[in-house]
């Protein structure tokens, strides 16, 4: 034995270790974005938080609810206790490389009732006493230890990652809900302004329809336009309610407990800073989530592999053991034991092997899936990219068709208050100038959404170095 330990440990320090070493899988980067020609970048703001992502709205409002995304969201809690527990299993991996040492101790009393047959009932009593420590080491040879190790450490990394992934997803839907319930909020208060309008004209119509000067025909056009306006206005009041439901479970707070008052949408929408590709793989924390997978899937390669070997444990233990308690740690009564445990595999029927293939058919699931992750990165990118840089000539050709609207919703009732037209064409202009409006406005949502989501596409600010080692 003493010419074994020396080669056992220059062996275990040599820090080999079976199976692949690790290398980031390649993937399919563009040089730039297709679209992201003509995009207006952001000037720098070397004063601009660096911190919260959202900070770029300048919305006090907005930026108190997000902050009760980590805090008290239930499903980033939830990911949370996930990480946590991971980087518990890491300890565990970690402890496994050093030796343990454990310690017993007992006393018992023990007797027989004698031999019945012979005729004797002497009872016959004994006392066992003990006290024992052992310590045992398993000698990381092949380095299936490490591998372990690496593979927990990368799984808590991916976690961290995916712990970061659920809050900016929580985040991003939150920013979302909240610029459509406060487009909402000028859509209903234009409705309201039209139901105003529509109950004057009625009213107008409906004394000259008194005085026999107007038809029942246009009495009911005018009926009909106000009641419609009303009925589009409750459209959205629902719809307004249940995004203020959406926010409020965002927030881990009940319906009930959470109430965001109508207000003017005073936030400011952000020139997106321009980013190169190439910064996405960093800056995604699905992406860095699917690549710790990899990592993860890659060691337990060596895991798999490690069971062709044999494993090699060192053992030692000593105490005192004696039938009386007053002499137990006495010399006489001292036990020991001491020597190396090797144990291995001589014939599984092909299972190590079996193992090894399942691990490795993992592994190319996970490049394949990391791959994937990189293609949807860079196609949300562009969908956003595209979708504002449209967006900003679709707006101001729906701004001059509002004006239009508005304009010949105008002339037309002066004509019909000169008694020159019918009421049936301020019923049309009034419903296409309204309708142009509300158009206008659901294209403004549409971008606020949109720049939301292009933020949270380019990783909301989150960088891969953030991961804990």
């Amino acid at each position: 034995m003493n010419k074994l330990t020396p080669v056992l440990l220059m062996l275990l320090l040599s820090g080999c270790a079976v199976g692949p070493d690790y290398h980031r899988p390649t993937a399919n980067v563009p040089a730039q974005y297709k679209e992201a020609k003509g995009w207006r970048e952001a000037q720098p703001q070397d004063g601009e938080s660096k911190g919260e992502w959202w900070s770029v709205y300048h919305d006090e409002t907005l930026s108190g609810l997000l902050r009760q995304v980590s805090i008290s969201n239930q499903n980033v809690a939830q990911y949370e206790a996930q990480y946590r527990q991971a980087r518990a299993l890491v300890s565990e991996s970690r402890s496994d490389l050093f030796p343990s040492a454990t310690y017993t101790g007992s006393s018992t009393r023990s007797g027989s009732a004698g031999n019945s047959t012979s005729g004797s009932g002497q009872r016959t009593t004994s006392n066992s006493h003990s006290l024992e420590a052992s310590a045992s080491w398993e000698l990381d040879i092949w380095g299936k230890l490490r591998r372990t190790l690496e593979e927990n450490t990368a799984s808590a990394q991916a976690s961290a990652a995916e712990l970061a992934n659920i809050t900016l997803s929580a985040q991003s839907e939150l920013a979302q809900d909240y610029f459509q319930l406060r487009i909402m909020d000028q859509q209903i208060a234009l409705y309201q302004q039209s139901v105003d309008a529509y109950q004057r004209y009625l009213t107008i119509i409906n004394n000259k329809y008194q005085a026999g000067s107007e038809s029942r025909a246009t009495l009911a056009q005018a009926q009909a336009q106000l009641e419609s306006a009303r009925a589009s206005a409750l459209d959205l009041s629902w719809q307004r309610a249940q995004t203020e439901h959406a926010i409020a479970m965002l927030t881990g707070k009940t319906p009930a407990e959470f109430s965001l008052p109508a207000a003017k949408l005073t936030a400011t929408l952000p020139a997106i800073p321009q980013s190169v590709p190439s910064e996405l793989l960093q800056r995604r924390p699905d992406i860095a989530y699917a690549e710790r997978n990899v990592a993860s899937a890659n060691a337990a390669v060596g895991v798999a592999i490690a069971g062709y070997y044999p494993d090699l444990t060192l053992s030692a233990s000593g105490g005192f053991s004696s039938s009386t308690f007053h002499n137990l740690l006495s010399l006489p009564n001292r036990v020991w034991s001491l020597g190396p445990e090797l144990s291995g595999t001589l014939l599984d029927f092909g299972a190590t092997s079996s193992k090894v293939e399942q691990v490795r058919a993992s592994y190319d699931a996970e490049v394949a899936s990391y791959r994937q992750a990189v293609l949807t990165g860079f196609q949300e990118v562009e969908n956003y990219l595209v979708q504002l840089n449209t967006l900003q000539d679709e707006m101001l050709a729906q701004q001059r068709a509002t004006e239009a609207a508005k304009e010949s919703a105008r002339v037309t009732y002066n004509q019909y208050q000169a008694g020159m037209i019918d009421y049936l064409d301020v019923a049309t202009t009034e419903n296409t100038s309204l309708s142009s409006q509300q158009s206008l406005l659901s294209l403004q949502s549409t971008q606020w959404v949109a720049s939301v989501e292009l933020i949270a596409a380019l990783g909301g600010g989150w960088d891969a170095k953030n991961l804990p080692e």
